[in-house]
């Protein structure tokens, strides 16, 4: 594969930005390669400045559950952009848009729009200490909340594979009011809850972790959360930025059947554009300002066309079948993976549309877990398969995703060059 362009790109992008690029992980270091510059998207498809053509599985990180540039987003966002591209004042698309995340996520009685999944979580961890009265937060260790300081504290994502624990520049003081247990744990969560769950203003974490790769709950353990939370006071905060809309219409809180105080949304609800909320209990949000002592606020939130892009996907998903359909090709999918990897010491990892193949360790049920994963196994099955014409998410500790513009040749193209690139 040809990439002479992208490399002169990436040169150049050195010259004026960090790192050459705007978020950690697209620099492609923990896989060994630089980074493909893009000039088109489409569907599955990327298309990058030396013209390769690429299926695409990370799909901006998961926000195309419709694939890149679905004609009915495109039509909305055009219509949106002859009106006018900001206002700084309400326009209707902001309440179209929070009615119909209120349909689908019934326990967000109220919603702010925001401009992004970090923006969002900081926003209702503020929101969880002004209503509870309380300063700590508990997080679970490998789940990431973007990169708010008090946070960065055991996070996945791209952090999971820095040279750090967290991040340089965050003071201890804002993270001592942060705990961090083990995911999957229930004894740690209990143990933690008896000694000091009065102090506890909100639990905040990943129904589905997808930061540290795909990790599933065990049975009970979103119920147990939900369960010490109540009785102690303190809120439930479901970060549903990544399975907000993707593994349900309802998400993660739809699919386990566990009721989060404060739910955090992001990606697939700004339609490809920046776009996220955060909402919950009207009691809750009745705390945030002009109604309450809780400021938030921001210049581009609630902005005309990333209205119209959400809520245009959005109808999208509502189409009768669309989630069975594509569980019915995501089944099949992991069925022939499984085939392919099987007494390789390969795990696939997956919920609904979005997967992990963990290399070098039995299971992926904990951060230590994936901290187990051979990541240099994973570079080398990153770069065959780009080779191949294949681009997976590039880091071991991120999620694999599958939309709907993914077609069965695609995918069986998929499981080939896999068995080619595991050998």
């Amino acid at each position: 594969m040809i990439r002479t362009a992208s490399q002169r790109a990436y040169s150049e992008a050195l010259r004026y930005i960090p790192g050459g690029v705007d978020s950690p992980v697209r620099a492609l270091r923990a896989v060994g390669e630089t980074p493909l510059f893009i000039r088109r998207a489409q569907g599955s498809v990327l298309t990058d400045i030396d013209n390769n053509r690429l299926t695409d599985y990370c799909l901006s990180w998961g926000v195309f559950l419709l694939g890149h540039g679905e004609r009915h987003v495109r039509r909305a966002v055009r219509r949106a952009v002859r009106a006018g591209t900001s206002y700084g004042i309400p326009c209707e698309g902001e309440t179209h848009l929070a009615r119909a995340i209120n349909g689908h996520f019934p326990s967000m009685e109220r919603v702010r729009l925001v401009n992004s999944g970090t923006e969002a979580v900081m926003s209702a961890i503020r929101l969880a200490r002004g209503f509870t009265g309380r300063d700590l937060v508990v997080k679970f260790a490998g789940c990431y909340h973007g990169h708010v300081d008090h946070m960065l504290v055991a996070a996945g994502s791209g952090v999971a594979t820095l040279p750090m624990a967290s991040s340089k520049g965050v003071p201890e003081d804002f993270v001592r009011h942060t705990a961090c247990l083990p995911f999957n744990d229930p004894d740690a969560v209990r143990r933690f809850f008896e000694q000091r769950g009065e102090q506890v203003a909100a639990v905040i974490v990943e129904p589905v972790p997808a930061n540290m790769g795909v990790v599933r709950p065990r049975e009970g353990f979103l119920e147990l959360l939900r369960q010490v939370t109540a009785q102690s006071g303190a809120l439930l905060v479901f970060d549903e930025v990544i399975t907000g809309l993707r593994l349900s219409a309802g998400g993660a809180q739809q699919l386990f059947g566990v009721t989060p105080d404060l739910t955090t949304l992001g990606k697939i609800i700004g339609g490809g554009f920046p776009a996220a909320a955060f909402g919950g209990r009207a009691d809750i949000m009745a705390m945030l300002a002009p109604d309450g002592p809780v400021y938030q606020a921001g210049t581009l939130s609630g902005n005309p066309v990333a209205m119209a892009a959400g809520l245009a996907t959005i109808r999208r998903l509502e189409a009768p079948g669309f989630y069975d359909d594509l569980q019915r090709r995501c089944d099949r999918f992991y069925a022939r993976v499984r085939e392919a990897i099987e007494g390789r010491d390969i795990t696939l990892s997956s919920a609904g549309p979005m997967f992990t193949l963990f290399f070098g360790c039995g299971r992926a049920a904990s951060f230590d877990d994936v901290l187990g994963a051979d990541t240099e196994r994973f570079a080398r099955y990153f770069r065959r398969m780009l080779e191949r014409g294949i681009y997976v998410s590039p880091s071991q500790t991120e999620a694999s995703f599958i939309c709907s513009a993914h077609t069965d040749s695609q995918l069986d193209a998929f499981v080939d060059a896999l068995r080619q690139s595991i050998l």
